[in-house]
């Protein structure tokens, strides 16, 4: 099947033939349209699968998806020079702290959400809204381990010889190290005990790896116990491995993956409307469904029973943190963990 000339290479054709925007439009179907970026894999299938059809049902608005992980959308949009490559970016909280520094997005209207009332309070700001919660903990297999109590037990047996870790390079695996680090007497902005306790127990450490193959490691058997987040556990349980998700004894942390409607939109009207079907009741519904995964931010969607709340407001009470703080340090804390740590 022919794929779909994109709005912008279209309006490029036009201007070099001589049309003018309007004698474009007057050949065009009434339809609008509005490019998102999405993170590329199970993303990009949920949102061709479960956003664009009700999008173009109830609002007659075509989706076109471009998959770029976050750094590659800020860095894209960057080099744009004013001519945005998408309408609506979708990142975790660091780099949604550079973008705002940075000054890519539009400001956020939440009031223009029909839905806004179905979210919980702080999901939506001034500069977007949450599209999808991340809870971040321990998983284990109870078959071979016993449920660990906290991360400091990480490092301690019997759960260290069977310990995979992963580094800073994801927003999960940043939290999780910060978090461990804690356990030592570190902070947020200081992981030196937690780089110092992983050096020594390294030789123990059964698996060290990139964040996209520790689901593989654990499936494996080449590691029972690793820090990750709910979405993976769920996704490795329905594929039929003994693995469980454990609070740590010092919390689970949260965050939120967010939409932002990229500044000089083309289509911000059509943006908000992808945005209000992101977050609306039948997608979030159906975004929890497997094979995805994700945890809902509409507070009408009931809770998938394996989730460690009972509702969006209990996540009221996990640890969160401060990405202005974290993301001046992230590069460094990445560097040493993959000279520090490599085999």
């Amino acid at each position: 099947m022919p794929h779909p000339i994109p709005r912008r290479a279209l309006l490029g054709t036009a201007a070099a033939l001589g049309l003018s925007a309007p004698a474009l439009g007057q050949r065009r179907s009434a339809a609008a349209s509005v490019t998102s970026a999405v993170y590329p894999g199970a993303w990009e299938e949920a949102f061709r699968e479960h956003v664009a059809p009700p999008l173009k049902r109830a609002h007659n608005v075509d989706l076109e998806l471009q998959p770029l992980f976050a750094v590659d959308q800020v860095a894209k949009f960057a080099a744009s020079r004013g001519a945005p490559p998408f309408d609506c970016f979708v990142l975790d909280p660091g780099p949604r702290i550079t973008a705002i520094e940075r000054g890519m997005f539009e400001r956020f209207d939440a009031a223009k959400l029909g839905n806004r009332a179905q979210l919980p309070p702080g999901t939506a700001d001034e500069w977007g809204v949450g599209c999808a919660a991340q809870v971040v903990g321990i998983a284990y297999n109870p078959k071979k381990v016993p449920k660990p109590g906290g991360y400091a037990d990480l490092l301690r047996d019997p759960w260290v010889s069977r310990l995979g870790i992963t580094g800073f390079g994801t927003t999960f695996g940043t939290i999780s190290l910060i978090e461990l680090a804690k356990a030592f007497g570190g902070s947020e902005t200081n992981i030196e005990p937690a780089l110092a306790e992983l050096k020594k127990a390294l030789p123990r450490i059964a698996a060290v790896g990139a964040p996209a193959a520790m689901p593989g490691l654990f499936q494996q058997g080449q590691c029972d116990v690793m820090y990750t987040n709910t979405q993976t556990v769920t996704t490795l349980r329905d594929r039929g491995v003994d693995i469980e998700f454990a609070v740590p004894s010092t919390g689970a942390s949260t965050f939120f993956t967010t939409l932002h409607i990229a500044k000089g939109s083309e289509n911000p009207e059509a943006a908000y409307r992808y945005v209000e079907t992101v977050v609306s009741r039948p997608v979030q519904q159906a975004l929890m469904g497997a094979p995805f995964n994700f945890v809902p931010v509409n507070r009408e969607v009931p809770l998938d029973p394996g989730l460690p709340m009972r509702s969006l407001d209990d996540m009221a009470r996990f640890n969160t943190h401060d990405w202005s703080k974290i993301n001046p340090l992230r590069g460094g804390w990445i560097e040493r963990f993959n000279r520090e740590m490599a085999r």
